[in-house]
């Protein structure tokens, strides 16, 4: 829709390092576009997003997917936008509306009862807090147990493709970004947003449309650290490990853990600190040794 990324005039002030002189000129920047999403279930709001514009129908999606209310495709019978509009009166497309299976009413309501909230481009499910809760809705294990393997060397790359694979922060520096790999470290999808639950949602929301949940035999390799609702949604969409540039939180560790979820943190390229669940990664690497811990 060209609302990704918005051109601005901004003065851009210097410090000579030698003289300590000031000067100041003035110059375009590109700024990542961040506007509000509502969400409406049959017709009645259900909350309200701040996200980047793109992908919007792969946002509601996967929001519904972290919620536990949408489990497959089929559940999810449609989602158009509705009324939204500017001063102008255009369409804003910021206004969408998700058509469910009607057996899933009674989900509908429960979630409706306790949520229609905004949420910050800073926050993901902030209104759930309780790890037994996010235990009941985790999707049945596969029978066949762990299915990724993937070895050190493979994990620590994942860092660098992602960054080359950044578009949009290749132009603004200002987004988060989710990447999908399988085990073998081919990108599968990659989605960028202001929000950092944001750009997972829109890959979950990808797999979802796609058929492919639950997403076992997969890693989600994120920009940020590794927060609670991260790990949430990765493991309410069934990916098996979640790896992250930055650091997790306790809260974080504790529910990869029970939900059996392998938790990496701090990967840069050249070392990895692993949390949980590290069976995954190929012991036989003799880079392991090296990369975890440090």
């Amino acid at each position: 829709m060209g609302r990704v990324t918005q051109r601005r005039r901004v003065t851009r002030m210097m410090r000579d390092q030698e003289t300590g002189e000031v000067t100041t000129r003035s110059r375009a920047d590109t700024l990542a576009v961040e506007e509000p999403l509502e969400i409406r279930l049959g017709g009645e709001s259900f909350t309200v997003t701040m996200r980047t514009p793109g992908h919007d129908f792969e946002l509601a999606a996967g929001f519904l997917v972290s919620e536990g209310i949408v489990r497959s495709p089929e559940e999810l019978r449609g989602l158009r936008y509705c009324a939204g509009t500017d001063e102008q009166g255009n369409q804003t497309y910021n206004v969408l509306d998700a058509d469910l299976d009607p057996l899933l009413a009674p989900m509908r309501t429960s979630v409706s009862e306790r949520r229609n909230v905004v949420t910050t481009s800073a926050c993901g499910i902030c209104g759930t807090t309780s790890i037994d809760e996010v235990e009941k809705t985790l999707p049945p294990a596969p029978d066949a147990g762990p299915q990724l393997s993937i070895s050190a060397e493979t994990l620590l790359q994942l860092p660098d493709t992602l960054r080359e694979s950044q578009k949009v922060f290749s132009k603004t520096g200002g987004v988060h970004a989710a990447g999908l790999f399988d085990g073998e470290g081919n990108l599968l999808c990659l989605r960028e947003d202001v929000g950092r639950h944001n750009a997972v949602d829109k890959v979950v929301g990808w797999a979802l449309t796609e058929g492919r949940l639950p997403l076992t035999g997969t890693v989600l390799q994120v920009s940020g650290r590794a927060s609670f609702e991260l790990v949430q949604k990765a493991a309410l969409a069934g990916i098996e490990m979640l790896s992250a540039v930055g650091a997790p939180s306790s809260l974080a560790a504790d529910l990869a853990e029970r939900s059996g979820l392998t938790l990496a943190g701090f990967s840069r390229g050249r070392s990895v600190n692993l949390y949980t669940h590290e069976h995954r990664i190929s012991a036989e690497d003799p880079s392991l040794q090296q990369a975890a811990g440090r």
